[in-house]
């Protein structure tokens, strides 16, 4: 009996303009006049793609995040990126956020089924409800639906976009030239989905895709987010600060599974990690403080005030957090607002030192070392209980990501924990995942 594949990490890279701390920009190793320059986010992706790194990944919302006086804010919609990224690549994944609040189930099956058909089969989802009252007022209204609401109306436009995808079977496309026949009756059909907030008829205007159904990823750590992650999602991107944490939040979301008939592997859970990388831990460090040092403390407390939903202006900086509300008032993104809460209470942090802690990640763990170091930190959480794989933040761009590549990757893959080929062509391979079966087929 042949022995078993051992387990190997899954790497993701975020990538975000100059980089993901928020005064990347001012840093001369970082290029933000080059922002909406598509050369740019090529090169990064093929960085990526040589690091064989299973997937890049574009978050997004419908307004304009942070303040453009102070940040190199704004720039492509993603999946048109996405789609550019496609064709100067050949492996990687292609992962872009979209809403499912502000959005309506057939363009988003749509446009993903295109981009997964442009790609090879390389495309992935990560489903959000959208936490922002700025969004909202963007498409009309006053505020933004409440938590549940919101999460309940994601699972259903994401029962549609999954129905409309498998409103093609796989082998619909017949080409029959002789009989003048494209598909056989019945090969391509409507949904006619009525429902609490979507009436859908389909069928999709795609072809069935390489994968079937692009990769689904969720990044909520709320109950409800937990529990639609555990229902829909392959891939999880998640904050958290410390191992323990880590260990905590996987066990609750792998036991979440089997109430879903899934398995535990079905899964993979990825923490978000920004590594500072230095030659030594002092040069890590410098550059740490270097970051620090270019921060705008406008910028971040307006940030921070957005993450607590909690007006901080006018309050001296180098005072305490004011009172906060509780999590079941907060109407935005709950989990955030809870990990960052207890960060300031954890460590008693003055407003000021909670604007540096944060200034890397937003709440991700930032971590600063050796190449070494961020290595065996990924290893610990990998092999205790914490973690998949991770999403990793580069705090500049594109040298945090060429040291991730250059330096950390080849440790990672001296130890057996990463692999030094793509196997595979899809996101799906990348991931260990399997392709969804579909509507059973006709007999011809």
């Amino acid at each position: 009996m042949p022995a078993a594949t051992p387990r190997q990490f899954h790497l993701n890279a975020f990538l975000m303009n100059a980089g993901h701390h928020d005064a990347a920009w001012r840093h001369p190793r970082t290029q933000p006049e080059r922002i909406t320059d598509l050369s740019y986010f090529q090169e990064l992706a093929r960085t990526a793609e040589r690091g064989r790194l299973d997937s890049l990944f574009l978050a997004d919302g419908v307004a304009l995040w942070g303040n453009a006086r102070y940040n190199a804010v704004g720039g492509f919609e993603p999946l048109t990126l996405l789609s550019a990224l496609a064709v100067a690549t050949e492996h990687i994944g292609l992962i872009a956020t979209v809403s499912t609040t502000f959005n309506e189930p057939f363009h988003v099956a749509r446009k993903f089924a295109s981009l997964d058909h442009i790609s090879g089969g390389r495309a992935g989802w990560n489903i959000v409800t959208s936490g922002n009252v700025a969004e909202a007022r963007n498409f009309g209204l006053e505020e933004h639906l409440e938590h549940a609401l919101r999460y309940e109306r994601a699972a259903e436009f994401l029962d549609v976009t999954k129905e409309l995808w498998d409103s093609w079977l796989d082998d619909a496309p017949l080409i029959d030239r002789e009989r003048g026949v494209y598909s056989e009756e019945g090969a391509v059909r409507p949904i006619e989905h009525r429902g609490t907030h979507f009436r859908v008829d389909g069928p999709l205007n795609v072809q069935r895709s390489p994968q079937g159904h692009p990769l689904l990823v969720q990044a909520g750590s709320s109950e409800d987010g937990k529990e639609f992650a555990a229902r829909y999602a392959e891939a999880v991107f998640t904050a958290q600060q410390t191992l323990a944490d880590g260990q905590t939040f996987y066990k609750d979301l792998k036991s979440r599974l089997a109430k879903y008939g899934r398995t535990p592997d079905q899964l993979k859970i990825l923490p978000g990690i920004c590594p500072i990388i230095g030659g030594t831990e002092a040069e890590a460090l410098a550059l740490a403080d270097e970051l620090t040092g270019l921060q705008v403390p406008e910028y971040g407390l307006q940030q921070l005030s957005g993450m607590l939903g909690t007006d901080l202006s006018g309050l001296p900086l180098d005072g305490p957090l004011p009172a906060l509300p509780e999590e079941q008032d907060i109407n935005g993104n709950k989990s955030r607002f809870t990990l960052v809460a207890e960060l300031a209470r954890r460590e008693q942090l003055t407003i000021r030192q909670l604007i540096a802690r944060l200034g890397g990640g937003r709440g991700h763990r930032v971590f600063a070392g050796t190449s070494e170091q961020i290595a065996d930190q990924l290893e610990q959480w990998f092999t205790e209980g914490a973690a998949d794989g991770f999403n990793i933040m580069p705090p500049y761009l594109p040298g945090g990501l060429d040291d991730f590549v250059d330096q950390v990757v080849p440790l990672l893959q001296d130890r057996g924990l990463f692999r030094t080929e793509y196997s595979g062509r899809t996101l799906r391979d990348h991931y260990g995942l399997q392709r969804p079966a579909g509507r059973p087929g006709l007999s011809h």
